[in-house]
């Protein structure tokens, strides 16, 4: 009894205690994030499946890729707030290590200590895991309070070809969310559903036509309103002026007053490049308008993997935060 009257008090003053660490949250770079994946996840070497096959790799950019930690590119960065995303099975899970004494879930946790916000994948790159995962995320979210919330990469998986174009599926259903948010609940405080979406996911009328619009079933619209935070993203630099009409787009179609994060590539995938740096200061520049009418919540610069490679988009990122980082939100 005096344990569920615990469960229930500490729901109860949820919503006061996120108002409360929102509103302390008051400069740009409290709102930064950076996007990562294990050390060298986007090198060849480390690369399966999906991503080797689209050669989503840096290798042919700087040969013998990158070594850069997910701490270490918070640090090199400027950035307290951090996602983990699960790729090509890494970090394993706890369950495939039963011999050690810590996991390696829980040695990363370790090092994001000194971080102020940490979301951590249970869909991982290219829309693989699932709510099977969110056992081991949720366990680490009760021994360390600065793990809040989780995240779904890739959301939206390719499915079949109709009349010509594609037509993806989401990767989990209403019902599967619903149970997560009631597991999630169990932590005893905020925790918070982070998704993943494209540009060519949520505006069909883009005038850059590649990637092709990609259509999902059921409509993407009707999945909103159960994420905390839609993430954003460009896959084609060349789009990058278009990011009033794409933001337009998505907020057309989700919920009301939804906290829409505005994602800055610094490698091209699609053009398989670094961002031209005069893109990276419109779409930086932009999101800074943004952030400080509200009409975004946060900016997230992918990756660790760019960052130690002499990547130009990268050193530029890096000395805009520091001339923007400390100015106040005023909002």
């Amino acid at each position: 009894m005096k344990h569920t009257l615990i469960v229930l008090l500490a729901l109860l003053l949820a919503p006061l205690a996120a108002h409360s660490q929102q509103a302390a949250r008051d400069t740009v770079r409290d709102r930064l994030w950076i996007f990562t994946v294990h050390a060298g996840g986007n090198n060849r070497e480390n690369l399966v499946g999906p991503s080797l096959e689209h050669k989503h790799y840096i290798d042919d950019y700087a040969p013998g890729g990158s070594r850069m930690t997910p701490t270490e590119g918070a640090f090199w960065l400027g950035v307290p707030n951090l996602l983990l995303i699960r790729t090509g099975d890494n970090p394993p899970l706890p369950s495939a290590q039963p011999e050690r004494a810590k996991s390696a879930f829980e040695q990363y946790a370790i090092s994001f200590q000194p971080l102020d916000r940490v979301v951590w994948s249970v869909v991982g790159a290219g829309g693989e895991g699932g709510m099977s995962e969110l056992p081991p995320v949720l366990d680490l979210a009760r021994k360390y309070p600065n793990i809040g919330g989780v995240f779904l990469d890739d959301f939206v998986r390719p499915d079949k070809r109709v009349n010509g174009r594609m037509v993806g599926r989401p990767s989990l259903q209403r019902e599967e969310l619903s149970r997560a948010r009631e597991q999630m609940n169990a932590v005893g405080r905020p925790m918070e559903i982070w998704v993943t979406l494209y540009t060519h996911e949520v505006n069909p009328a883009r005038t850059v036509k590649s990637p092709s619009f990609k259509d999902c079933n059921p409509p993407l619209a009707s999945f909103l309103d159960q994420f905390d935070v839609l993430t954003l993203w460009t896959w084609n630099s060349e789009e990058i002026p278009e990011w009033e009409a794409n933001l337009s787009a998505l907020e057309k179609m989700a919920p009301k007053n939804a906290r829409v994060a505005m994602g800055l590539y610094l490698w091209d995938f699609h053009n398989k490049k670094p961002v031209p740096e005069d893109l990276m200061q419109h779409q930086c520049d932009l999101g800074l308008r943004w952030l400080k009418k509200g009409r975004i919540t946060d900016m997230i610069f992918l990756a660790n993997t760019m960052l130690d490679v002499e990547m130009p988009s990268a050193e530029f990122s890096r000395q805009w935060i520091k001339r923007h980082g400390d100015e106040k939100l005023n909002r």
